[in-house]
Formats: C-alpha cells, structure tokens, sequence
C-alpha cells in the first residue's frame, strides 16, 4: 500500500479545494496516483453539484463589461452571501458578462456553451459553472443578461456588487454616468410614463381605487381620487420625470437637456429581485445534524 503523505494531501486539496478528508480517501484509492486521485475526486465534485442544483439560487452579484460601444450586464446567482467574495465565483461572473459582449449569445443556453476554462474546469462556461458548484459546495447559476451594442455610448454603474446599470446614450459622458447613478438609488421602471407596463399600472390603480373607495366620497370625486394617484406614480417611476438625485430642483430630462444628452435606454438589475428566497431555521438544521450524527456512531 503506497503511504499518503500530508504533504500529498496538501497538495490534492490545493489542486481541488476539496475537504482533507476526501482528499486522504482519493489518495489512498488511487494508491498515491495524484491523477488519479483528482479524477476521483472530480467525479465526487460532480455527485455534489447535482445535489446543490436544486437549491435556490437568491444571493450572487452584477457585474458588467464595456469596451467602445459594446456592453454587457449579468446577474449570477448563489445560494449565500458568503460566496459572493470566493475570487472563482466572481472570476466565473465577471468572465460571463465579457462573454456576452463579445459573443452576443441568443439565450443562457447559448452563453453556458461559449468556450471557457478555469480552475481546472472547462472547455464551456457551463462546465465551469458545474465545476464550482462542486468545489465551492454551492448552486449558482446564471440569471439573465443585457447586451446593449446599437451604436450609442455605454456608461456602466455597479452599486457594491448588487445592483448594476447600463445606460445607453449620446451626449456628455458625466451626465450618462450621474443618470447610471440616479437610476441605481431611485430604481425607475421606464424612460417615460407611456412606457411604464400596463400590468404595473392596473396594480397601482387597483390600489388607489380601494383607498379611495374608504373616502367615503361620491364616485365622481373618486374617480379623480383614483386618477390623480395614478398620474403621480407614473411621474414617480419614469426616469425623465423623476427628481435628480443631485439636484432635486430640476427632473433628470432637464438635466439631460441641459447638459446636451440624450439617454435612449437603461437596464437595471438588483441580486436577486423576485426570487423567492428559502428561510431556513438554523438551529433545527444544526439539531438535525447532531442527531444523525449520534445516530451513525
């Protein structure tokens, strides 16, 4: 039988990042073989993220990518916060949104088929990504992206590593950059109040109807109750009608103007909007990992 040094140990952990445990088990299975006992260990990695991929996915980080009049924003999932410092996870992110700029890819499919190689994994981001999960024990996934290439200029803004924007336009560079800014604090839905969604505004109105039905007014003075509620959150939630941030005497279109800059378009992406998030009960998990514990000795 070949002995298994800790320095062996060491160094198929280092290769793989996985516990010392397994690796002291690969070893020993691969009698030293250091190849082998990688391969082993990868194809255990690869029973692991099949179980994590079912896991939600409600923590992870934006990140974006500009070059000329090319951009590209990409949400990326992960199940903690913990995992959006590991160095492979944001490596992994920030390698997709270049990706997307470069390739334009249709759809998720047709980014996780794009060529790519880290950590040992590869030769397709989706390798990759199943790689990880396995060494970092985690789901993560990507969530949606916005490639923006229509011949305006790009102004990128990245808000911590949760909330990104894209800001396609013309005009001063500063200005696009201040709108990026505003659009991240003040979250608009639209450029301008016709283009608000028609299912937000059914939402809004049904809100305003039933707080004014409790007025106790006649339905003519209600209607205009209603009316007038509305109005003021299209004005809210269209970007060119919103105060700026900076300056909360003048709307972003006046300083658009004023500035000679004309914004065409924004994408804004915060971690894990509408993502339903699991809460687990911490102290039942640790309860129920002691007593299968006592229960196997």
């Amino acid at each position: 039988m070949a002995v298994i040094t800790a320095s062996m140990v060491a160094e198929l952990r280092a290769k793989t990042d996985a516990p010392m445990m397994e690796c002291k088990k690969a070893l020993t299975e691969a009698e030293g073989d250091m190849a082998k006992a990688e391969e082993l260990l990868r194809v255990k990695l690869g029973t692991k993220a099949g179980k994590a991929a079912s896991r939600v996915t409600a923590e992870g980080v934006v990140t974006s990518f500009v070059s000329g009049t090319t951009g590209a924003m990409i949400e990326v999932n992960c199940e903690t916060d913990f995992v959006t410092k590991n160095d492979s996870f944001l490596a992994l992110a920030n390698a997709a949104a270049k990706l997307v700029a470069e390739h334009n890819p249709a759809d998720l499919a047709a980014l996780g088929a794009l060529p790519y190689s880290q950590d040992s994994f590869g030769p397709t981001l989706e390798e990759v990504r199943k790689g990880l999960i396995g060494k970092i024990g985690e789901n993560m996934s990507f969530r949606r992206f916005k490639r923006a290439a229509g011949g305006a200029k790009i102004a990128n803004y990245l808000h911590g590593t949760r909330i990104g924007v894209l800001v396609e336009y013309e005009g001063d560079e500063t200005a696009a950059k201040d709108v990026a800014m505003h659009v991240a604090a003040m979250k608009p839905v639209s450029l301008t109040s016709a283009e608000v969604p028609a299912d937000l505004i059914e939402k809004e109105r049904s809100v305003a109807a039933a707080k004014a039905a409790e007025s106790g007014k006649p339905a003519d003075i209600v209607t205009k109750m209603v009316e007038g509620s509305v109005q003021k959150y299209l004005k809210e939630v269209s970007l060119f009608n919103q105060s700026f941030v900076k300056n909360d005497k003048q709307t972003v279109e006046q300083m658009l103007k004023a500035s000679g800059t004309t914004v065409k378009a924004f994408t804004l992406y915060v971690v894990g909007e509408g993502i339903e998030k699991k809460v687990d009960d911490f102290a039942a998990e640790v309860a129920a990992q002691v007593a299968a514990a006592q229960g196997a000795a």
